[in-house]
């Protein structure tokens, strides 16, 4: 039986998984949703977290099930919704035994599991999150970093996971065009407006979006930044720093500024501190200016608009912002972003 896994079902199975499948024709076929759920021994066999997120292309044959949560879509599934995996099929890796993957147990041959690719993962996503959420998530899909699901007994020392981007704003905002008649479309189309590509930690993200979203969403509306963007010294400056290039969290190309974020956790010691004021001198010498924000600094208001100030003025921007609408704007932002 074919079981089309979507929602927090499928969010779950990329933070876990993290990687795409080499098999490009996985993602290709086209696929038709089932008509019938499953049964409760193969929705446990998916070895994600119950209840299993599913979906349906029709309403008729839905039953009460504390081992599901089933979603109708009766709309056209274009190819590239669904990427087939190896759940079950005893070619993955168990959950534990630090490999992340999944797989279920005792499950037929016959049973096919399909799950939502990441670009439709965050069309469903849209249906769920608040729009601050869905742009954080966006900005995960296609960073360079998963968040840990809640029962990983196993998360590094930094609380996420590195790996390569699933997908593109690009590549979500190409998709959604395909599928016209789902209801999270609008929401969807609106996160993108604010999503950048290739954000390499949390933090960073958060960074970003406080910066860069619009007044009426708490942000400081400061215009957009590449992120971990790579920047080639001149072979003269190439040979002073002994670096072919580097690479800086936020990156504003036409202003020559670069913005850090320098955790507690991970900048702190003589030898990162010495890697830090090199990279800085040898930025600085190629005319780039860098400005590093701290976690104190992101965590305290005060000092935090004082950053921002700065970031504004080198970058051209005047803030025109008013209060008390937008403190309280960005005091939510902030809430919903940085939870104490």
């Amino acid at each position: 039986m074919k079981i089309c896994i979507g929602y927090q079902s499928a969010l779950e199975y990329w933070r876990v998984h993290r990687t795409l499948p080499e098999n490009s024709a996985l993602r290709q076929r086209n696929i038709v949703l089932p008509k019938k759920p499953p049964i409760t021994k193969q929705v446990k066999s998916s070895g994600l977290e119950l209840p299993l997120h599913i979906m349906l292309r029709s309403p008729e044959n839905r039953w009460v099930s504390s081992t599901m949560i089933q979603h109708v879509f009766s709309g056209d599934t274009p190819a590239g919704c669904f990427i087939s995996t190896e759940i079950g099929t005893g070619r993955g890796a168990g959950r534990g035994k630090g490999t992340g993957n999944i797989i279920g147990a005792e499950i037929s041959s016959d049973d096919v599991f399909e799950v939502s690719a990441p670009e439709f993962c965050f069309l469903q996503m849209a249906e769920q999150l608040s729009l601050v959420g869905l742009i954080e998530l966006g900005y995960e899909l296609c960073g360079k970093y998963s968040m840990p699901v809640d029962n990983d007994a196993q998360v590094p020392t930094r609380g996420f996971y590195n790996r390569p981007p699933l997908t593109s704003a690009k590549r979500i905002s190409a998709f959604i065009a395909r599928v016209p008649g789902f209801r999270g479309r609008r929401s969807a189309n609106l996160a993108l407006r604010h999503i950048l590509d290739g954000s390499a930690s949390p933090m960073e993200t958060k960074l970003s979006m406080l910066l860069t979203l619009p007044y009426r969403l708490g942000g400081f509306g400061l215009p957009k930044p590449d992120l971990n963007t790579s920047i080639f010294p001149s072979k003269t400056d190439s040979r002073s720093s002994g670096k072919g290039f580097y690479t800086c969290d936020l990156f504003w190309p036409d202003h020559d500024l670069a913005v850090e974020y320098d955790s507690d956790q991970f900048h702190t010691g003589s030898e990162h501190i010495a890697d830090d004021s090199k990279k800085r001198n040898s930025l600085a010498m190629m005319g780039v200016t860098v400005i590093t924000i701290t976690t104190q600094q992101l965590f305290n208001l005060s000092d935090f608009k004082k950053a921002v100030n700065i970031i504004a003025k080198r970058v051209g921007k005047r803030l025109e912002f008013k209060d008390p609408g937008f403190d309280a704007a960005h005091r939510e932002l902030r809430n919903q972003l940085l939870p104490k």
